[in-house]
């Protein structure tokens, strides 16, 4: 091949391969996003006095935070709502805490929170069924897993009969007002597609938050830098 087309050729194949790579960037862009807010999302509530109970933190089996991202699409609105879910590693989810599997909502009471502000959800998980129940397939809190409005104040604990068995305690934070709220109605599940897109390979929650599935991404250090900081090791909580 004479030298002029064999640099063009190289020049064609150089092209297309950086082309491809941005391509495959630009594929999961928005679930990156995604994780990053919730990250962030975490971080101000973990921090705030009104925030999060770290003693309840501490008993949580998983953490799933739904932001409201309006620069990227993701607005929790009427009945839709996407964001991520954590959990501690291990068969009996007491290791550290795991990659992000994606995770997404509808129905319920979100839209009546939501209303027309940007509004942030945070769910925590407080035992192996209500997990469990989440990993495997869209789950309707109030019917397939407990729910109930979570007390509100870092040294906060649940306090009544229906806070202290709830598979999981849900809150809300809408113009930097932090509350607990019922989310009882609402559906709640992996996002397999979102999954895909992050994880480049068809993969289902159990294998990511098992480890099988690689590692976590880096949009997700501060989501889990911040879980790892606050609650290191997962308390008792019998139930």
């Amino acid at each position: 091949m004479p030298q002029k087309k064999r640099m063009i050729a190289l020049t064609m194949v150089g092209l297309c391969l950086t082309s491809t790579g941005i391509v495959r960037a630009d594929v999961n862009s928005k679930e990156q996003e995604r994780v990053k807010e919730s990250g962030t999302v975490m971080m101000e509530l973990a921090n705030a006095s009104s925030g999060i109970p770290v003693g309840l933190l501490n008993k949580a089996e998983c953490v799933i935070v739904l932001p409201s991202v309006k620069k990227a699409g993701f607005i929790v609105g009427a009945q839709y709502g996407r964001g991520v879910m954590t959990c501690r590693g291990g068969a009996n989810f007491s290791g550290p805490w795991s990659a992000p599997t994606m995770m997404q909502s509808s129905g319920g009471s979100f839209g009546l929170q939501a209303g027309g502000q940007a509004t942030d959800f945070v769910v925590l998980v407080m035992n192996e069924k209500g997990a469990r129940a989440l990993m495997k397939g869209k789950a309707k809190l109030g019917a397939d897993a407990s729910v109930a409005a979570g007390p509100v104040g870092r040294n906060a604990e649940a306090s009544t009969n229906a806070t202290m068995t709830a598979e999981m305690l849900s809150y809300s934070r809408s113009q930097g007002v932090f509350a607990g709220v019922s989310l009882s109605g609402a559906s709640l599940g992996p996002d397999g597609d979102a999954n895909e897109k992050l994880y480049g390979k068809k993969v289902d929650a159990a294998q990511i938050i098992s480890g099988s599935a690689g590692p976590a991404p880096a949009s997700a250090k501060q989501l889990l830098s911040i879980l790892t900081a606050k609650s290191p090791t997962k308390a008792s909580a019998e139930k």
